[in-house]
């Protein structure tokens, strides 16, 4: 699979894109957002601010929607899967819109949420093979709230939180799987080879 990773200036490039090759996928680094229509897939990285990188990808909305409704197969990664909602609390500038709902302040103790939790998923293939209650690395202020029946998976730290979500194919996790170890790497494999 030919897996375009978006590049809106503030991504965690380097490490999503080797967990991504070892998963078999042939990387392109997109920074002209007019190209990600045509994409064969899309990854969304994560680090960063949601104005930001809400202003970069504003251009290429419309057709990353036709893309998602076409069938592209789509994943966003923490900051990535905060940007696919219609809107986040940390700064103004409208998301992509694939999904419904909003992102808000995470209600915890100590914020960031930065380490390892467990992570409580449905069933569904992008956890295929990954043991229950297995624990990921997380980084994150906020959480996203969807509108929407799109939650397949959870975590407790402060609150409960919707930690991946799926829409037909487009998918995101809060958690960075190209920082947890053979579970994140695992999760990685399922999206480039074998997705529905």
């Amino acid at each position: 699979m030919n897996v375009s990773i978006v590049d809106y200036g503030v991504g965690n490039l380097h490490s999503i894109s080797k967990g991504l090759e070892r998963a078999g996928a042939s990387i392109e680094v997109v920074g002209d957002m007019s190209s990600l229509e045509s994409a064969e897939c899309i990854v969304f990285p994560g680090v960063g601010a949601f104005g930001a990188a809400a202003d970069r990808l504003k251009p290429a909305i419309p057709g990353l929607r036709r893309a998602a409704a076409s069938g592209t197969p789509i994943m966003g990664i923490c900051l990535g899967m905060q940007v696919l909602f219609d809107r986040s609390e940390e700064s103004v500038g409208d998301g992509v819109g694939l999904l419904r709902g909003d992102v808000r302040k995470l209600q915890a103790p100590r914020v960031p949420h930065m380490g390892w939790n467990e992570v409580l998923f449905q069933a569904d293939p992008l956890f295929d093979g990954v043991p229950e209650r297995s624990r990921f690395y997380f980084a994150n202020s906020y959480v996203c709230h969807p509108m929407e029946k799109v939650g397949i998976a959870e975590t407790l730290y402060g609150e409960t939180f919707v930690s991946a979500v799926r829409k037909g194919r487009v998918c995101g996790l809060q958690f960075h799987p190209e920082k947890s170890g053979e579970v994140g790497l695992a999760i990685l494999d399922a999206f480039v080879n074998g997705t529905p």
